[in-house]
């Protein structure tokens, strides 16, 4: 089967650890361009810019150009195209509600992407018994506005671990192996605050992978909080990017290696 899109870029690698960033899309179809009330900056504010460069972690990888605002991968397909605001934080998409051809259309983005997806999980668990995907995203912590405070730590930890869908008990010893060195990571400096479950807990894809591959395919939802850029200008902090990239490299001989001791 034909991998390639305009939507997305794969690229696959030999060993079980796969990086995704389906949030880091930009682009918009034509068709779609001239009905869209957002705009680019706005859109830009609710995305995940820069998650590409930390896909680096694995050895397949799967990186979306096209916008969450065309089409999100991370909902259930009759969510993934936003139609009202109160799907996407209150934000007025649309100048006039998009017809059933243009959503048609999105949602056939959706329904490639997710055979496409299918075909290389599968392909990969032919080789390997288990397989790791590491769901890059992440996060707004200054909805208030670009002069307002953060919002409160407690609440909105530096990297949260989504673990929800899946058996957690089964898949403790990736968990650990992931959550322990990211917290452990020297490069995150101050921004070592790893937690799981807080805000977010892991979205569709991951649920679609442990559905689709139980107890042989792990998903796990990394969520950066926007500390390496600003929420609102889009300006970005390169050196704490690169910072994130260094310490998520840190997790994948944990990774492999724990995955290794899996027997069935």
């Amino acid at each position: 089967m034909n991998l390639s899109s305009s939507a997305w870029e794969i690229s696959i690698g030999e060993t079980p650890l796969i990086a995704t960033a389906i949030h880091n899309g930009h682009d918009i179809r034509s068709e779609i361009a001239p009905l869209h009330k957002i705009s680019a900056q706005d859109r830009l504010r609710e995305e995940d810019p820069f998650t590409e460069t930390w896909t680096a972690v694995g050895d397949s990888r799967i990186v979306l150009k096209t916008s969450r605002f065309e089409v999100d991968l991370n909902r259930p397909r009759e969510h993934s195209v936003y139609i009202e605001p109160k799907s996407c934080w209150g934000l007025d998409v649309w100048k006039n509600p998009p017809s059933e051809d243009v959503i048609s259309r999105s949602l056939g983005v959706y329904d490639r992407f997710y055979s496409v997806f299918y075909t290389l999980l599968n392909s990969l668990l032919r080789i390997h018994r288990h397989i790791v995907v590491l769901d890059i995203h992440s996060y707004n912590h200054r909805r208030g506005g670009v002069d307002t405070p953060a919002d409160p730590q407690e609440k909105n930890p530096d990297v949260i671990i989504g673990t929800s869908n899946m058996d957690r008990e089964y898949w403790a010893p990736v968990i650990a192996a992931l959550t322990d060195n990211l917290q452990s990571a020297p490069e995150l400096g101050e921004f070592n605050d790893v937690r799981q479950n807080v805000k977010f807990s892991g979205g569709h894809m991951s649920r679609w992978i442990h559905q689709q591959f139980p107890n042989r395919a792990c998903s796990l939802s990394i969520e950066f909080k926007k500390t390496f850029m600003d929420e609102w200008t889009g300006i970005p902090d390169k050196a704490h990017i690169e910072q994130i990239k260094k310490a998520l490299m840190r997790v994948r001989d944990p990774i492999l290696d724990t995955l290794n001791t899996f027997k069935s």
